[in-house]
């Protein structure tokens, strides 16, 4: 949080900002509050940071600083802020643990609405949740995961004061100019316009930098350097809000927040006939960016505002003297003095009142509805004739679409002295769509959606203006129809409300075992108050270097020659690492091919790591990675696609293959047959904590601590074996890991062995912390994926045969690939019984980085072909998709396609359930009510079945074992082979042996996972880690308890201390380790049959969605959720984890889309490019229930696994989404089948939208659309 003071209003400006656009010159007289200041275990838990953990708002704690510092900041400006205030604050917020709904919860509680919106919500659905009550009386279920009762209240008296020194400063001392001083750069920031003048003059090439939203990002990730920064935010002119009698003049320097709140001020303040053009720029500035980057970015930066602005504004310039000029001028290819020179300064922006007759209006489209650069924005303006509705004026510009913002000056000259009716709408969508050249897109973006959306937004304008004309003189103007208006109104994000369901315990249940309770994550309070410790938060060692790779910039190629010569003058810079010096193992095999360190000879990918610089300062290593120089030879092929794999026979091998049943015959015998092919993009893992080592050599015996987040430290020990010494000298520790999600395996031990050698040869400490746009270049994700299906049923919705193919792209190495293709075509049945059945699953071999274990690990693309393919035979026999789900499922003990028995009960109970929370069919129908009076929004619902196989296909892989000490002060010290990524493992195993050990959880302590504790332990992967380790966890425990049984029973009356000392003078040891062989799991692949899991969770989705037709735009209304994870051992824990799995779903069938160049060059290496899920994209109403009285047998106290599951259940919004898509196609009489991909994107819901607009712009074949205004309407 920046605090600034203000002298001439006498007040104190509190905002929220990311660190990385606040260069500290920039905080010259602000103080500056980080999570340490709010509050620490040390000195006092802010009441924030008490209501976030204990509401449990954490999981891996990476991101809990930062939700800390934004709901903070907006309680100091706002100690009772309204829901809009709280969903601003958290909006620029994101994760892939996404559990915003508990982040907002304790903002909630601030207000004191939680409990009355939940009320609200049950009153308004009493019919709906009738069944809710049902289950409290007869199951003892519970909607409490956590109490109020203990929370502090919030007190604004208590907080930090500005410092009065700095007030004192600001008031007295003369403002100067000030001038910094770095290593290479100079900041100058003046106080005067003549003196910004004279620096411009002398430092030409120097950019102004103001809020560093442009500056910033294009020093870090385009590498662009510059020596010289002017920083002109002090200047009192820049600064300036003036309200004026023709309107508002806004200083250059303002922030977007201070421009937002101002116009917000004044649409209150003066009529609505003045403020159409304040309205419009505030429509903008509601989704552009996130709260903590508005508070930098400047209206300078025009983007947003002028879109608008230019329609009407004008800006004020300054050359000695200053001198006005419209914004439109500029962007229209201004002439004559209507230009800005490069030696101007922009000093102000003017934005006029609008006037009687002016309607003005702003669009925008990007690929997440808030925080997120445009596809397309718009501005138009339009001024008629006093009394009538022919054009005086107009005005149309469009951003985005192109590199700078655009006018379509020769459209607007043309319709000036039309009528405003259907003809001049016609004319205009054409002359617009001829005028707006787009150029070919080297990003990977379709050229074709941005068309579309620029006549979609003048028709938008079109059907506002003619509604605005009828509220004028509805005698004269007819409007619009009643079913047009609901385009009017943008989706808003709203407070999301939520319901959270689950058993409670027995009463008989101990106070003290916390076993089935809510427990709070058991570093939640140190998430929330920074203290937590990441491997970056390791204290800095003497002499410690900081590493930074060279990667590939070819797909393909041999490496001629490596030139480091520039690179070893940097300074800092200590060595150059290589293949070279790899002292033993450069290539790991795990199959026929290798998994590499080094690059030696030639490159497989962009992104390869060929070698790496060690120095100083993580800066100096960066600057000088940038000079090594590489040339390469290109070899051929390269092979980026499956399609090109597919050509050139490029696989890893074994393919693998399941049948079961006569297909052939099958497909002779039924009534029907479909096929079709679907493709599934990749996922990036995005976990916040990008990947992270610290190698710290001991000094003797070769001996080495290796800190690192990784999921599998096993597996980096072994791949240190690149050192050539034993694995007993190698020390790796892992505290906690911030995020995973199955990206910390493979790639995280190659990185650490990067680190290792650099170590070995230096014998110095060695960091490395990769960038994210690093990061994502180098590690690859979730596996794309291509589906062909065959498909034989009978009329009645019964499917007899099924013939399927997938194609999943491995990338350059097979890492888990192999295994990938194994799990998608075992879990490909879902919850469907195929009599014949026929699937086959090939791993490519291409040249992009290897693609990973992803959560789900093959089972969410599986099921998403064979739930496509359901539909697709729903379509066909015109039965609902559910109906024909309901048909095929399983229903009494069967056996799988590879001959394993189920027992399906649980998977009817789920769906069943599901159907009767969520009201499906009333709803259902009210959805279709709602289409029938709605033309250009529609809603969809679907409703999905879960089965998902638990287990890791063999024994030896779900082994783990426990170290647990008892201390003779009582103490007891647990270490597991398990890791925490925000699973909650730890807890849940502290849990676990309060339980065994019959002692509170405060007496149990855990401290870290380490090879040096717990050997050979198995990676935490397949949401396996609670059932593994609680096994061992609970076998050491009760160890350790037979031990002390005699000792109780002499003393039944004693204390736990009592007996722990008596124990140690019995010379009893006190400590114990515990094992589990792991799960009898097995797979012939020979034979197309075994058991590869152990049990079955199961699970039902039921969505709900509106989309706009226009734009392709969609929100997600309500989703409820039912799920049986046998008996939960933390349902606050598991909640979270079907919560952040459902809405990490939602990102991977219908958001994040990752795109390479023609050359296998990764576009998307960021949040600009690459878009996770936000709080806008949580469901308004968002339900889970945990299934009641169901048992698990195999597990830890009956529990299940939880971790994956939930993320398939997210293509429930992409099939509601399809069910909206073709409630739409219906209409519009679009017999042609069509195929949706996933991501189902806002480009690909317009284009399947098919009207006049997309005809106009592709010529659409299958368009049988009516005309622009619907059936039987005209105008005019």
């Amino acid at each position: 949080m920046i605090s600034t003071y203000e002298p001439a209003s006498k007040k104190i400006r509190h905002y929220s900002a990311n660190a990385c656009l606040l260069p500290i010159c920039s905080l010259y007289g602000a103080a500056v509050t980080t999570v340490e200041g709010v509050g620490s275990t040390k000195t006092r838990v802010h009441p924030v940071q008490e209501r976030l953990a204990k509401c449990h708002g954490s999981q891996c704690g990476f991101c809990t600083p930062g939700m800390v510092m934004s709901i903070y900041t907006l309680l100091r400006n706002h100690p009772e802020p309204t829901s809009e205030q709280m969903i601003a604050a958290l909006a620029g917020k994101y994760c892939h643990f996404l559990i915003c709904r508990y982040v907002l919860e304790p903002l909630n509680h601030f207000l004191q609405i939680l409990c009355e919106s939940i009320c609200c919500q049950r009153k308004t659905n009493e019919k709906e949740n009738s069944w809710v009550l049902l289950v409290f009386f007869l199951f003892k279920v519970s909607t409490r995961l956590f109490s109020t009762d203990e929370f502090q209240p919030l007190d604004p008296t208590q907080e930090l004061i500005f410092p009065p020194e700095l007030m004192r400063m600001a008031e007295n001392q003369p403002k100067r100019t000030l001038s910094f001083h770095g290593e290479r750069m100079t900041w100058i920031s003046p106080v005067s316009l003549d003196e910004l003048l004279d620096l411009k003059a002398s430092y030409p090439k120097a950019p102004l930098l103001v809020g560093n939203t442009s500056v910033g990002p294009e020093m870090k990730f385009r590498g662009v350097f510059h020596p010289i920064v002017i920083a002109p935010a002090r200047i009192p002119d820049l600064n300036v809000v003036k309200c004026l009698d023709d309107g508002l003049t806004l200083g250059a320097a303002c922030s977007l927040s201070v421009v937002k709140d101002i116009l917000t001020n004044a649409v209150v303040e003066f009529p609505e006939e003045k403020t159409k053009v304040f309205s419009a720029v505030l429509q903008q500035l509601r989704t552009l960016a996130g709260e903590q980057i508005r508070n930098m970015a400047v209206c300078c930066a025009l983007g947003a505002i002028t879109i608008v602005t230019n329609l009407v504004g004008f800006v004020i310039l300054f050359l000695g003297r200053k001198r006005q000029i419209p914004l439109r001028d500029i962007f229209a290819d201004g002439v004559g003095n209507n230009t800005i020179t490069p030696e101007e300064i922009l000093v102000s922006v003017h934005i006029p009142y609008s006037r009687k007759g002016e309607y003005v209006s702003a669009f925008r489209q990007a690929p997440r509805r808030e925080n997120a650069l445009p596809v397309t924005n718009a501005g138009m303006r339009v001024l008629f004739e006093e009394g009538t509705d022919t054009i005086k004026d107009l005005s149309i510009f469009y951003g985005g679409a192109v590199s700078t913002t655009v006018c379509a000056k020769q459209t607007c000259r043309t319709l000036i002295g039309r009528h405003w009716n259907k003809q001049m709408l016609d004319e205009a969508c054409r002359l617009v769509l001829k005028e707006i050249a787009l150029p070919g897109s080297d990003s990977g973006e379709k050229v074709d959606y941005k068309k579309t959306l620029i006549v979609s937004f003048f028709y938008r304008f079109f059907l506002e203006v003619s509604q605005s004309l009828k509220t004028m003189d509805p005698c004269h103007y007819p409007g619009i129809p009643m079913e047009y208006r609901s385009v009017l109104q943008d989706f808003k994000t709203k407070m999301p409300q939520s319901i959270q369901i689950y058993q409670d315990i027995e009463p008989s249940q101990s106070p003290q075992d916390p076993v089935g309770r809510p427990v709070m994550h058991q570093s939640g309070i140190k998430h929330a108050t920074g203290e937590a410790v990441y491997v970056d938060d390791l204290p800095s060692v003497d002499g410690e270097l900081f590493l930074a790779v060279v990667t590939s910039s070819r797909a393909h190629a041999k490496i001629v020659s490596i030139d480091t010569s520039e690179a070893l003058k940097g300074p800092g810079v200590f060595d150059i690492i290589t293949a070279h010096d790899v002292p033993a193992t450069n290539e790991f095999y795990y199959s026929d091919d290798p998994e590499i360190i080094f690059a030696r000879n030639k490159v497989i990918c962009v992104g390869q790591i060929v070698c790496a610089v060690v120095a100083d300062s993580d800066d100096h290593a960066k600057q000088a990675a940038a000079k090594v120089k590489i040339e390469y030879e290109v070899l051929e092929p390269v092979i980026l696609t499956i399609a090109e794999a597919i050509q050139h026979n490029s696989f890893f091998e074994p393919k693998r293959k399941l049948e079961q049943g006569n297909v052939d015959r099958a497909f002779e015998t039924v009534d029907n047959i479909i096929e079709g092919e679907i493709h599934i993009g990749g996922q990036e893992h995005f976990y916040i904590e990008t990947q992270s080592v610290l190698v710290v050599p001991k000094g003797e015996d070769k001996e080495m601590d290796v800190y690192v987040s990784t999921q599998h430290p096993n597996l980096t020990l072994r791949l240190t074996a690149s050192l050539g010494v034993p694995a007993n000298r190698i020390m790796c520790h892992v505290k906690r890991v911030g995020g995973a999600f199955g990206g910390k395996l493979l790639k995280a031990g190659l990185l650490a062995s990067v680190a290792a050698v650099a170590a070995n040869k230096t014998s110095r400490a060695v960091r490395l912390i990769l960038s994210r746009g690093d990061d994502m270049l180098i590690t690859g994700g979730r596996h794309p994926f291509i589906g062909k299906y065959k498909v034989g049923f009978m009329k009645d919705g019964r499917i007899r045969a099924v013939d399927a193919k997938y194609y999943i792209n491995g990338g350059c190495t097979p890492d888990e690939s192999v295994l990938v293709a194994e799990v998608s075509l075992l879990k490909m049945d879902n919850a469907y019984k195929i009599p014949n059945l026929r699937c086959r699953a090939y791993a490519c071999k291409t040249n992009l980085p290897s693609n990973t274990a992803f959560r789900g690990f093959g089972f969410p693309q599986s099921a998403l072909v064979t739930e496509t393919w359901i539909t697709g035979v729903a379509d066909k026999v015109g039965l609902s998709p559910e109906k024909i789900r309901e048909i095929n499922m399983y229903k009494e003990n069967e056996q799988t396609h590879f001959k394993q028995k189920l027992d399906p009960q649980n998977l009817i109970r789920c769906w069943n359930e599901c159907m009767e929370k969520s009201a499906y069919y009333s709803r259902k129908t009210a959805v279709n009510e709602f289409n029938k009076q709605n033309y250009w929004k529609k809603k969809g619902i679907a409703i999905v079945p879960m089965k998902f196989p638990f287990g890791l296909g063999t024994r030896y892989l779900s082994q783990a074992a426990a170290l647990v000490h008892i201390y003779t002060d009582g103490s007891v010290l647990l270490t597991h082979g398990g890791i925490e990524m925000g699973q909650g493992i730890h807890t849940k195993m502290i849990q676990v042996a309060s339980r065994e050990l019959n002692i509170p959880m405060s007496c149990i302590h855990f401290c870290e996972t380490s090879t040096t504790t717990v050997p050979n332990a198995c990676a935490s992967v397949g949401s396996a880690g609670t059932d593994v380790n609680g096994m061992a966890v609970k076998d050491a425990c009760q160890t350790l308890m037979k031990r002390l049984q005699p000792i109780i029973n002499k003393n039944p009356k004693g204390t736990w201390n009592d007996w722990i000392k008596e124990a140690f003078e019995q010379s009893v040891s006190l400590s114990a380790t515990g094992y589990f062989r792991g799960y009898n799991e097995n797979m012939d692949w020979e034979k197309g049959e075994g058991q590869p899991f152990t049990y079955f969770l199961y699970g039902a989705a039921c969505s709900e969605v509106e989309i706009n037709c226009l734009t392709g735009d969609h929100k997600n209304i309500r989703t409820d959720i039912v799920m049986d994870i046998g008996c939960s051992i933390n349902p606050a824990v598991d909640i979270g984890q079907i919560e952040g799995a459902f809405v990490q779903g939602i990102g991977l069938y219908t958001m994040e889309e990752l795109k390479y160049s023609p050359e296998g060059v990764l576009y998307t290496r960021g949040p600009d490019q690459y878009k996770i899920p936000a709080v806008c994209d949580i469901p308004e109403q968002f339900s889970v229930s945990l299934l009641s009285s169901s048992q698990n047998p195999y597990a830890i106290y009956a529990s299940k696994g939880i971790g994956e599951a939930g993320l398939f259940l997210g293509c429930s919004v992409f099939f509601a989404l399809r069910d909206a898509v073709t409630r739409v196609r219906n209409e519009r009489g679009l017999k042609k089948t069509f195929a949706l991909n996933s991501p189902l994107t806002a480009e690909q819901i317009r284009a399947s939208c098919t009207d006049d607009f997309t005809e106009m712009v592709i010529g659409s074949a299958d368009c049988a659309s009516p005309s622009l205004f619907g059936p039987d309407h005209s105008y005019h």
